[in-house]
């Protein structure tokens, strides 16, 4: 488990070593993979777009930072970034990932309803925005979090946004997320219930994603158990803290007792639902059915996962809150398939 996947130094330009729980390299391998990506984009955007000039500009736009970091590594300034590096946070990153494949394949699919694949880009920031602070205040809302009640003035600001730290629910990312591309698709003038379908076995993917950064950053963590694939988190992670707070585990303690990788399941889980929805996809029968069957497939998965979750307490009724909205959200994947049925509409040829 790595709160931080690595640390990006400029000590030195190709150090590749790692320390306790932190692998530490060189600045030299970020610029390189960094001014490679920019090659690989700025060809891909003249065989587009077939203008060299803009080719051009896009690479000289991008190659500022590569360029930057290496002044930093060459003048080796008095600077916070020279002398701690630059942390990639293994919560953040797998976001990223996940977000970055998910629209990926949205816009490889939304062709199959005669929708230009650009509106998946266009759309991005109308579903990521909307969707991180809905995932961000629900989170902060229902759980709290030290470092925010701690914090004041500005500082509270930054603690209120540090997503790197872990910190969103997935429902509430779905409410966010639904809104600004509802929006988007009526400024747009774009159907909106087969760009839902098209959309969602992404969300799956993004979701399979972030688990894996929750089991990377140690929250959403399991309950003890003996089973051989159990996991035991070290005490710089969220989870030894929270055990020891609850007074289940010596301060002192090496790591935390065995647990289940719940994180790991419920990303395995995810993956699977998406292949199973990109499958259907194809296959729907009328507009509406993929995003239907996702409201009904996923709180099933997800109940069940929750009973080996120990990180949230029941919220009401013996209930957890990820357990009440699987319930409403079953609920609504059933009258909507029934409803979306009975108009028989479908968008495109799957």
């Amino acid at each position: 488990m790595r709160t931080n996947l690595l640390r990006f130094m400029f000590d030195s330009a190709w150090r590749f070593d790692a320390a306790g729980n932190e692998l530490y390299v060189g600045a030299g391998w970020l610029i390189l993979i960094w001014t490679l990506a920019v090659c690989i984009f700025s060809v891909r955007v003249y065989r587009t777009e077939g203008s060299l000039t803009e080719a051009l500009f896009s690479a000289g736009f991008w190659l500022t930072i590569p360029a930057g970091f290496l002044g930093l590594l060459l003048l080796q300034p008095n600077l916070g970034v020279v002398r701690d590096g630059i942390p990639v946070f293994g919560y953040g990153f797998m976001m990223f990932v996940g977000f970055s494949a998910a629209s990926w394949l949205a816009a490889r699919r939304i062709r199959l309803i005669g929708v230009d694949p650009d509106v998946i880009w266009d759309m991005l920031m109308w579903a990521l925005i909307p969707g991180l602070t809905g995932a961000r205040v629900y989170f902060l809302l229902r759980h709290g979090h030290p470092a925010f009640s701690a914090a004041v003035g500005f500082q509270k600001l930054i603690a209120a946004v540090a997503l790197w730290d872990g910190g969103i629910v997935f429902y509430g990312s779905v409410i966010g997320g639904m809104a600004g591309i509802a929006t988007f698709c009526r400024l747009r003038k774009l159907p909106l219930v087969p760009i839902l379908d098209v959309l969602t076995p992404s969300l799956l993917v993004g979701e399979g994603f972030g688990r894996i950064g929750c089991f990377l950053y140690g929250c959403c963590y399991g309950r003890a158990c003996s089973l051989p694939w159990a996991v035991q988190f070290p005490p710089d992670s969220l989870t030894f803290g929270q055990l020891v707070m609850k007074g289940l585990l010596d301060p002192q303690a090496q790591s935390t007792m065995p647990l289940h990788p719940v994180q790991l399941y419920s990303s395995a889980a995810a993956f699977v639902l998406a292949g199973i929805l990109a499958w259907y996809f194809r296959r729907r029968p009328f507009d509406g059915a993929v995003m239907c069957l996702a409201a009904i497939l996923y709180p099933i998965s997800r109940a069940g996962l929750e009973s080996l979750r120990a990180d949230v307490a029941p919220f009401s009724l013996g209930l957890k809150d990820a357990e009440i909205f699987s319930l409403l959200l079953v609920a609504a994947g059933i009258c909507g398939m029934y409803y979306f049925s009975r108009r028989r509409h479908l968008t495109g040829r799957p």
